[in-house]
């Protein structure tokens, strides 16, 4: 019975702050784009907050114009909330997850940047926005 006292909480400290995401194309937008998203459940740690301050202060410091122009969308989804269930499950996302998805002629290629947001934006901040901004940048440019 303690084990399980013991595994409960470290369960839900894990599902908390983690990634379980795949590539699954099903909706497509009306025309080419470059999706930011930021997957997040109901409770959020210190990284996934500073992940999506991250992914904000690059969208709008670096990319004003491409989201006026539409060429690049930022969007934040909770998947706790029933309205989201139908994203979350598009991407077999089940945690905090980021993903750069690029659309071009009604195809998606997702990128997949959950582990190297945990990894560098709390430690490397500097290093999180710069490769964040390139890798945006290089998926307009394709």
């Amino acid at each position: 019975m303690r084990k399980i006292l013991l595994i409960v909480p470290a369960v839900i400290g894990l599902s908390a702050c983690g990634n379980n995401s795949r590539n699954t194309p099903t909706d497509t937008p009306q025309s080419d784009c470059v999706e930011v998203l930021c997957f997040h459940s109901a409770k959020r740690c210190a990284t996934c907050i500073a992940i999506e301050n991250g992914v904000k202060e690059v969208i709008e410091t670096d990319f004003a114009a491409q989201v006026a122009a539409g060429e690049v969308r930022f969007r934040m989804i909770d998947i706790a909330k029933s309205e989201n269930e139908a994203l979350a499950d598009k991407y077999e996302v089940a945690w905090s997850s980021l993903l750069l998805n690029r659309w071009r002629d009604g195809r998606e290629t997702v990128t997949d940047l959950t582990k190297f947001a945990f990894a560098n934006v709390r430690t490397n901040p500097k290093k999180f926005k710069a490769e964040l901004r390139a890798e945006i940048q290089r998926q307009i440019d394709e």
